[in-house]
């Protein structure tokens, strides 16, 4: 049970810091890419990686209709859609407002898990964690809260619908996804969210330069290999373990993570406003978090 427990700390905390970065990383890689292109290439490449894992550990990738309704919301709802939007809106809104509006992302899947999942209504501990949390998160970037032109209200409304699409697939796959790997659910969703993504470009961006620049290729690298295989195999691996609502709530930690990288490699330093925002997202997660895989562990023992 220790290390159950151990495992499920390290792929929390894994993905909590990754993703945290993988806005900076996109910001990089649009600079000289268009979006819907950057996007495409991130997740077809992953799903090569994926199939190549897959092969290698000789895993199964099932065929039933269970397993193509959780292809089909990964692939369509978390990411060929979300990211189309989370892209293209990110041209236009600041980092820290992207954040932000993605901190909505842990309200729908609490409100979403209550309706639709029987074992995951809502209390006191996941309402309170969701208030503190989002709290924190608008007082660290409060600052940030500006928009350059008008096309920035669209951005943050792409940002918001992503939200909504992902907490509704983490829902559909949280309920329908049991029987099938996490990896080979993201070869599938990758290969066909990439692939709508590519779609997209070809469609809306011929003509626009492409530049492919060190910065952009390491971009892609990261946010391909890490950002997308690493992660989101472990996203979905801790869905079969812990509440729905709870892994969501990572979301959270993300702002953090922009904060210290702008710290650390930008040389911004950390205002007195961040440091009481991060106390009140930290507060949240632990809380949250810590009650929640303490009463998996322990139903288990």
């Amino acid at each position: 049970m220790r290390s159950e427990r151990l495992r499920i700390w390290l792929a929390f905390i894994t993905i909590s810091t990754v993703w945290g970065t993988t806005w900076f990383a996109i910001r990089i890689g649009l600079q000289t890419v268009p979006p819907f292109l950057s996007a495409g290439l991130r997740c077809c490449l992953a799903a090569v990686v994926l199939f190549s894992l897959l092969r290698i550990r000789g895993g199964v990738i099932p065929t039933s209709h269970i397993a193509w309704k959780v292809y089909a919301s990964l692939g369509i709802l978390t990411i060929g859609i979300p990211f189309a939007l989370i892209y293209w809106g990110q041209q236009y809104i600041a980092t820290g407002l992207s954040s932000i509006l993605f901190g909505v992302f842990p309200i729908w899947v609490a409100l979403l898990s209550h309706f639709l999942l029987k074992n995951e209504p809502l209390n006191m501990y996941k309402v309170a964690s969701i208030v503190l949390g989002f709290f924190g998160v608008v007082v660290i970037f409060y600052s940030d809260i500006f928009l350059a032109d008008t096309r920035g209200v669209f951005g943050m409304l792409a940002v918001l619908v992503s939200t909504f699409l992902q907490a509704l697939a983490l829902i559909v796959i949280k309920k329908h996804g049991e029987p099938v790997s996490p990896m080979a659910m993201n070869f599938v969703g990758m290969a066909m969210g990439g692939m709508m993504l590519l779609a997209l470009s070809l469609f809306c961006e011929s003509g626009r330069p492409v530049v492919w620049t060190w910065p952009g290729i390491v971009s892609l690298a990261y946010l391909t290999l890490v950002g997308s295989v690493v992660t989101f195999v472990a996203y979905y691996w801790l869905l079969k373990r812990i509440d729905a609502v709870y892994l969501s709530l990572s979301s959270f930690i993300n702002p953090l993570i922009a904060v210290l990288i702008g710290s650390v490699a930008l040389g911004e330093r950390l205002s007195s406003t961040a440091v009481v925002g991060a106390a009140f997202v930290l507060v949240g997660m632990l809380t949250a978090n810590g009650k929640a895989i303490h009463e998996k562990l322990t139903a288990r023992a």
